[in-house]
């Protein structure tokens, strides 16, 4: 590294920031799945307008990814996650205050869905405006993290107030109230760039979006990672959004379903965290991803079979360990080999594939068996896996990251 380049303490703070808005929109997403039977019967609604108040964030996220990837892009991170924060804020307040009238409760969330992009699509962009090329899997990773937490509180937290005698707008409405708060806080201290750039010079430069955007299309290896995020994310969103009836069949109850979740998450927060070092360290990315893909495959095999809490437990966890390392690592490589391409493009494009997997969620709705079984799906998602592994073997290793 050029004796130039200066790494400052505040890139930390910029990257805390930024984890914060994460975990409270993921909190958002998801706060309604570990809840579906008591929100069915407080609203009055099936089973699946429930689903569509997490599934609203997938389908919204489908046409805006890249007109939003090109206003990061173009005005840079600061103003456009902010303006994503503050959409975030109002609209999870107004959520809150919606009482019991679902169609007000769903424009709401199409709100809080609006403002979802602008937070996914900088999750490479903020790292590489601050962090060196050494430590930027490792930055994605805690990004990763913080969307986990956020929806592992998001899982965890609403089964224990809601069961507690809280009523679920009164939660909704504590939900609001921080996101407001991070929200404000993201504003005030984010910064887009520090004084002077993480890396030698040359290397900070991009493409613009358009010429970026058909630079990226033409990579097969990045093809083959749009593939595995699809299958990815539907496996995560999938499993997210129907969590509770996935085991109802089996005797388990929502609060179950509530540590489950949670579980998965703790197990991805700990992939995410403990295996992008290693994945910088040694300057390899495939064999990472690969190892992910392949060892997420006998917790999905728990989730559909288990009948012991303490194996169904033990399955979720093992899942989102192996599962949730690959993203960080992925993305990264993603925003290496498409190199002159803008981050925000490349990270959008990832998103937007991985949000597509809302017909996974689908899916995995219409293949329910007559006893409410989802192990159909959950089959086809493992195969589905097997096939993202393969192409796995067939990427180039990142030319950005060989020693």
């Amino acid at each position: 590294m050029s004796e130039k380049v200066k790494l400052y303490g505040y890139r930390w703070v910029v990257l805390g920031v930024f984890m914060l808005i994460n975990i409270t929109i993921q909190m958002l997403w998801i706060s309604f799945a570990p809840v579906t039977s008591l929100a069915t019967k407080f609203y009055g609604v099936t089973d699946l307008k429930i689903g569509l108040l997490s599934m609203t964030f997938m389908i919204a996220y489908i046409p805006l990814s890249l007109p939003i990837s090109w206003m990061i892009d173009t005005w840079g991170f600061h103003k456009s996650v902010g303006l994503g924060a503050i959409l975030m804020g109002v609209f999870g307040i107004l959520r809150g205050l919606a009482g019991s009238n679902y169609g007000l409760v769903l424009g709401s969330t199409i709100g809080i869905a609006v403002a979802q992009p602008f937070l996914l699509n900088s999750w490479t962009t903020v790292p590489a405006k601050w962090f060196s090329i050494e430590e930027r899997a490792t930055a994605v990773g805690m990004v990763t993290l913080s969307s986990l937490v956020g929806t592992g509180i998001g899982m965890v937290v609403p089964p224990i107030l809601v069961e507690g005698g809280m009523p679920i707008p009164q939660v909704q409405l504590w939900f609001g109230i921080i996101a407001a708060v991070t929200s404000v806080l993201f504003i005030a201290l984010a910064r887009e760039t520090p004084p002077t750039p993480p890396c030698e010079a040359g290397k900070e430069e991009r493409a613009l979006m358009l010429d970026g955007l058909k630079h990226a299309l033409t990579v097969k290896s990045f093809w083959y990672y749009l593939f595995i995020m699809f299958v990815g994310l539907g496996i995560y969103n999938g499993v997210t959004t129907w969590v509770e009836k996935i085991i109802q069949p089996r005797g388990f109850t929502p609060t179950d379903a509530g540590v489950l979740g949670a579980l998965m998450l703790v197990g991805g927060v700990i992939g995410a965290v403990a295996i992008p070092p290693f994945s910088d360290k040694s300057r390899k990315r495939k064999p990472f991803m690969l190892i992910g893909i392949l060892l997420a495959i006998p917790g999905i095999i728990g989730l559909i079979y288990a009948r012991a809490p303490w194996l169904l437990f033990a399955s979720a966890f093992e899942m989102g360990f192996f599962l949730v390392s690959v993203n960080p690592i992925g993305m990264q490589y993603s925003a290496e080999i498409t190199y002159p391409t803008p981050e925000g493009t490349s990270n959008g494009l990832i998103q937007l594939f991985g949000q597509v997997s809302v017909v996974f969620v689908y899916i995995m709705e219409a293949m329910r068996t007559s006893d409410g079984s989802f192990a159909p799906s959950l089959l086809l998602a493992i195969a589905l896996l097997l096939v993202g592994a393969f192409l796995v073997t067939r990427m180039q290793e990142s030319p950005h990251h060989k020693k």
